[in-house]
């Protein structure tokens, strides 16, 4: 394994980390101040206004159902429990729930595989382009020879916005007119990466989720004509989701994962809603690993997923 990815954030990562998830801690705790407010302990009804509470967060039914378990089993166990103590319950037991999910834990790549092969999926207007231009530009940074392939043909506004990037990032492109086969787009793609020695190939793919079936048909031969020239690509299928679309993103998981095999999550747009508690939803619910999570406009602001960071960030806003 390359020995590049970090390990720890660094400080000026964790200050935009915060900044980021400001209106989803803003937003949950006070909600829950409204929901404990009169109250000394906590019993069956603050556990009822806390699963409201959590839903309207957009932690979503499942995950929630889990949160209360746990804390149920917290109450009953150590008998009383004043409300005082109920963001620090919280965050244990958030924290507890993502660390027994999968995580990613860094955005190294087996360089065995060479080149790896990220495919990214996810529907328009998610962020999808631009999350695949924030991630070349962290793997040229890091000494990894990149090439990317402008597999969504159907809107020529794709092609060109990664070719945008692409320039940004001084990465090569793949690419061939609008309406093209995005199969042959992947292929021509791969089979460059193979000549050029590349460590990197990010696929782009459209993001029309017109049906299932249609999509599954085309994921799949993108998937097929690749593997003519690398037989185990692609080594990643990466799912960017909206996390400021809330429930929507739980909607758009649950086609994608239905229609092709998605081995990691990347969740876009936290910076700019009050969703962010999504992201804990999403990582339960799914169990497949959140990746990378985006909190800003900046190349770096494409961030590495940590649970146990994120609820530090998620909580930050109460203990200040």
């Amino acid at each position: 394994m390359a020995k590049w990815f970090k390990n720890i954030f660094k400080k000026e990562e964790k200050e935009t980390l915060d900044k980021g998830l400001e209106k989803s801690s803003q937003s949950f705790f006070d909600k829950v101040s409204r929901a404990v407010v009169g109250k000394s302990k906590v019993d069956e009804d603050v556990l009822d206004e806390l699963e409201e509470v959590l839903i309207a967060s957009d932690v979503g039914v499942e995950t929630t159902v889990k949160i209360i378990r746990r804390i149920e089993d917290r109450v009953a166990r150590d008998k009383y429990v004043n409300v005082s103590e109920l963001d620090k319950i919280l965050r244990e037991e958030i924290s507890g729930l993502l660390m027994d999910n999968p995580h990613a834990g860094s955005n190294n790549i087996d360089t065995a595989k060479k080149p790896y092969v990220i495919m990214v999926v996810g529907v328009n207007g998610v962020g999808k382009t631009t999350t695949i231009g924030k991630l070349a530009n962290q793997f040229k940074s890091q000494g990894l020879k990149v090439v990317l392939g402008a597999a969504d043909t159907f809107r020529a506004a794709a092609v060109d916005q990664l070719t945008i990037w692409a320039e940004r990032a001084d990465v090569p492109i793949v690419k061939q007119d609008m309406g093209s086969d995005p199969a042959s787009v992947a292929f021509d793609t791969v089979q460059s990466a193979v000549a050029q020695q590349a460590d990197v190939v990010l696929i782009d793919t459209a993001g029309r989720l017109h049906n299932k079936v249609n999509l599954m048909n085309e994921l799949s031969k993108i998937k097929r004509v690749m593997q003519k020239v690398i037989p185990d690509a692609p080594h990643e299928v990466l799912l960017v989701l909206d996390g400021s679309t809330g429930q929507n993103a739980f909607e758009q998981a649950k086609q994608f994962t239905a229609a092709t095999e998605v081995t990691a999550l990347a969740v876009t747009k936290l910076d700019g809603t009050a969703r962010g508690g999504v992201v804990i939803g999403i990582s339960d619910q799914f169990q497949i690993p959140v990746k990378y999570i985006g909190v800003g406009e900046r190349m770096e602001d494409l961030q590495l997923f940590y649970g146990i960071e994120f609820v530090d960030s998620f909580f930050k806003k109460r203990e200040a």
